[in-house]
């Protein structure tokens, strides 16, 4: 059976590099009909806090990536079901395979700390996306023999881990490529403790665009930023996905069960990820282009509140609109307020172009004959259109541009028959006349 795990440490937001590791584990389980772990690490008591424990828990349900095993997802520490999961609550078992190994002659005392004495020679590992990779013992300048018990009584993080690994029988370490140089030590533990290792996957580092490696400052950087921001969580994991990841095909937009069942470790990149913002921007304009206009309607329905605008009898319509224009749905309100109010506020630049337009003189004219029609729709506004061009030797589409910057007071947006469809016949003429 299949066991990978996502440990992280709860001394901040959950970083993307973070969130990329717990997705591949996931989508390895997942792939495998295995078991996904969620282990606390949380030892260093200074740094730890609660609100980084829950941000934890908050950006993984966002994502959609449930544990099987791990804590409650209240982040109660007294839960029986989640205490085990928190390494601060692991020190007896921690104590235990420290005896096991000062039993074996494997640590000797240096001042009030313990070091573990290294095997000295050649450990060579097999990882499952760098390859071969072996570091030599036998130069103790180089590999000094390493601490895993502090003078203060606490015990590393290299001892911890390994135990960790060991006791919950994780079969699979996918991690990031920091880790590499840790994994040799790492494996001279298990040996010493008699017991077989995990294999290793370390995967490559996500680099901003410059090249630069991406810290917690960085634009895109907290998951708790995108669903504020607003993304759809699946676009999000699409993108994280292939940051180091490739489907082997021209195919760049999934679901996570596409990805569920594409995935394989093989097809991690060895070279490092370039995070591009613009890029994750696209594949969430995927994604909202792919779910329903009623879904849509929904999830931008907060944000358009947010900015104080009215939720009119034609909201359905209104947000239908514009579901193909926007990539993120905070720039849903700006992209129909317009719409829903007749005090928006205008495009200053789209406005002058389209006074400076000579054929805006024709929009009194064109106002006039619509306001004379008995019948409205948009397919008759839009011949209106020709007809007015036409009498006045303009072509349609010249007189299109003055329109939409009336009806909208910007140079783009809707379909100008959606337009049309949504402000009503009256709405419309006031509109042009008035502009």
């Amino acid at each position: 059976m299949i066991r990978t795990r996502f440990a992280p440490s709860p001394t901040g937001y959950l970083h993307v590099g973070g969130a990329r590791t717990a997705l591949f584990n996931w989508l390895y389980a997942r792939k495998h009909k295995g078991t996904f772990v969620l282990r606390i690490e949380d030892t260093d008591a200074a740094r730890n806090t609660e609100a980084a424990r829950q941000a934890i828990f908050d950006g993984m349900s966002w994502l959609g990536l449930d544990w099987d095993e791990g804590p409650d997802r209240s982040g109660d520490l007294r839960s029986p079901s989640s205490s085990s999961y928190y390494q601060s609550q692991r020190k007896p078992i921690y104590d235990a395979y420290f005896e096991k190994l000062l039993a074996a002659d494997r640590l000797y005392k240096d001042g009030d700390a313990y070091r573990f004495r290294f095997d000295r020679k050649p450990i060579t590992m097999h990882d499952l996306v760098c390859g071969e990779v072996t570091i030599d013992y036998r130069d103790e300048s180089n590999t000094p023999d390493m601490v895993i018990k502090r003078s203060d009584g606490s015990y590393v993080f290299h001892f911890v881990n390994v135990v960790d690994d060991l006791e919950m029988e994780m079969t699979h370490v996918i991690r990031g490529e920091d880790h590499l140089m840790n994994t040799p030590k790492h494996l001279q533990l298990f040996e010493a403790l008699g017991a077989q290792p995990p294999q290793y996957a370390h995967i490559p580092l996500i680099l901003n665009p410059d090249g630069s490696k991406m810290s917690k400052r960085d634009v895109g950087a907290a998951v708790g930023d995108y669903p504020r921001q607003g993304f759809l969580s699946a676009a999000v994991v699409n993108f994280i996905a292939l940051l180091g990841w490739s489907s082997k095909s021209d195919d760049e937009i999934f679901t996570l069960i596409e990805l569920v069942d594409r995935f394989s470790l093989e097809a991690i990149n060895r070279a490092p990820a370039r995070f591009d913002f613009e890029k994750c921007k696209w594949v969430n304009q995927q994604h909202i282009a792919k779910i329903s206009k009623e879904t849509f309607a929904d999830l931008a329905k907060p944000f358009v509140e947010a900015e104080k605008l009215p939720i009119t009898e034609n909201y359905a319509a209104v947000i239908s609109a514009v579901k193909e224009k926007v990539r993120l749905l905070t720039e849903v309100p700006a992209a129909i307020d317009f719409l829903l109010t007749d005090n928006a506020q205008q495009d200053e630049e789209a406005v002058a172009k389209a006074k400076a337009n000579p054929n805006s003189a024709l929009l009194p004219t064109l106002a006039d004959q619509l306001a004379n029609g008995t019948e409205w729709s948009a397919e008759i506004a839009k011949e209106a259109i020709g007809e007015v061009a036409a009498a006045n030797g303009a072509k349609a589409g010249q007189l299109m541009f003055p329109v939409r910057v009336a009806l909208s007071g910007r140079a783009h947006g809707p379909d100008l028959g959606d337009i049309f469809a949504i402000l009503g016949k009256e709405r419309t003429i006031e509109r042009l006349r008035s502009f």
